[in-house]
């Protein structure tokens, strides 16, 4: 009884662990996990919660500080001065030893520092607000490109396995023709050279096959690393790639226009055109005096012996307020050509800011342009299909006939194979190419 509650146990684990490492994911579920578990989505959000800490590190800065600190000496040998000893009645330029002090000492003190004004601290809040703005913005756009990187990986899996699905289909039919034909040489009927044609092409088709089945392997392992995921993991797709090209056919996008203010890569050049001039602004502010106080607490105790532990020692307590002011007054120049050397880097930002706005506008375009023909290129390659199946068709009702050769027949099937990957691939490029315009268009992930 213990052995089959056993067996039985380990069934039930073996089977749960299975659960565990399939993992069924459509299109938007497979965007929607890997936005939270591919290793970029994972590390752009450190870079924010990074980016959080190191704006509180800038505030504080401006706020109070205080430190305390306790000082304990054991002279085990105390220093002797000289002091002249007709100071004591002794003999002139004669000197007296003496240790002045105590053999113990011990001092404990507190300070309290703040800075009432830094013209440096200032723009260093406003550049760790700005800092945070352009991690958020790196965030936005790695969540764009992971969402593009997880559509394309899914479709190259889907790509894989209806690929393979033809060629095995292909294969049926050829070894089907081979058998026929294989008979009619045998009663005599035809000529050995056109067995041999339809074992070439059968040959190459296996052949092609054989790559494709391990194509397939390594897409679905680019696909878990893209998700997130052991690539040793199994992930099932339950999409299709003939659904995703319906739901990725919208013609109404070739005549969206997009608000450049609102694109992510924008607003990743505005913030660093926004960073460099804070950077000119601390080079300028380094010209501005600087304030600060403190207030320090202290108490120090005196002995021969070690007492300090003892309610009769006796402790002297001291208070110190201090006001610090720092005014600069001539740097070499140097101060200025660093804040000259800021400004150009500014310029050099707005620059950038418009050399961005004139990329992403054609970026735009070029999409566009792509995705249109993507369209375009599919329902060419249908009819071109349609066409090469009816061609193929007739080679072999031809052939079986007497009417054509195997050379004729093998063209029309080699036709036929490169239309159907052809076809294959516009179906891919539809689906590739909508995921770049959104891009370009900034489409929110949540749309």
């Amino acid at each position: 009884m213990k052995k089959t509650i056993v067996l039985f146990i380990g069934i039930l684990a073996s089977l749960t662990l299975n659960a565990q490492e399939n993992i069924s994911l459509s299109l938007n579920q497979a965007v929607e996990y890997g936005l939270k578990n591919s290793y970029s989505a994972i590390n752009a959000s450190r870079d924010i919660d990074a980016a959080k800490r190191k704006k509180w590190e800038t505030t504080t800065i401006g706020l109070p500080e205080i430190t305390a600190k306790i000082d304990y000496q054991n002279w085990i040998k105390q220093q002797v001065s000289l002091i002249p000893a007709e100071f004591f009645g002794g003999n002139q330029g004669e000197f007296a030893e003496i240790a002045f002090g105590t053999k113990h000492n011990m001092n404990a003190s507190a300070t309290l520092n703040q800075l009432i004004f830094d013209g440096s601290y200032l723009v260093g809040l406003q550049s760790a607000k700005t800092y945070l703005k352009i991690s958020e913005n790196a965030k936005e756009k790695t969540d764009l490109g992971i969402r593009e990187a997880v559509i394309n990986a899914y479709g190259n899996v889907l790509l894989s396995e209806e690929s393979i699905l033809i060629l095995e289909k292909n294969i049926a039919t050829l070894e089907k023709n081979l058998e026929e034909t294989n008979k009619i040489y045998l009663n005599g009927f035809i000529e050995e050279e056109n067995v041999e044609q339809l074992k070439i092409t059968l040959a190459s088709v296996k052949s092609q096959l054989s790559k494709t089945k391990k194509l397939k392997n390594i897409a679905y392992k680019m696909l878990n690393i893209t998700l997130g995921i052991d690539i040793a993991t199994s992930v099932k797709l339950t999409d299709t790639l003939y659904k995703l090209v319906e739901e990725n056919l919208n013609l109404e996008l070739l005549s969206s226009n997009l608000t450049i203010e609102n694109h992510v890569d924008f607003k990743i050049a505005k913030n660093t055109e926004r960073s460099n001039e804070l950077l000119m602004k601390l080079e300028q502010s380094k010209a501005l005096p600087t304030l600060k106080s403190f207030v320090n607490f202290g108490y120090a105790g005196f002995g021969e012996n070690f007492d300090f532990l003892k309610k009769e020692q006796k402790w002297f307590d001291s208070s110190l307020l201090g006001v610090s002011l720092e005014i600069p007054i001539f740097s070499s120049f140097a101060r200025n050509s660093r804040t000259q050397q800021a400004k150009i880097e500014l310029e050099k930002a707005k620059t950038n800011l418009t050399l961005t706005e004139q990329k992403l506008l054609l970026q735009l375009e070029t999409a566009k342009t792509e995705y249109k023909y993507s369209i375009e290129e599919f329902e060419t390659s249908k009819q071109n299909l349609a066409l090469a199946e009816r061609i193929e068709n007739k080679q072999q009702i031809k052939f079986f006939e007497g009417i054509s050769t195997s050379f004729e027949l093998s063209e029309a099937q080699r036709q036929l194979y490169t239309m159907q990957q052809s076809y294959l691939q516009t179906m891919l490029n539809i689906i590739a190419n909508k995921a770049a315009l959104d891009n370009a268009l900034n489409t929110p992930i949540n749309n």
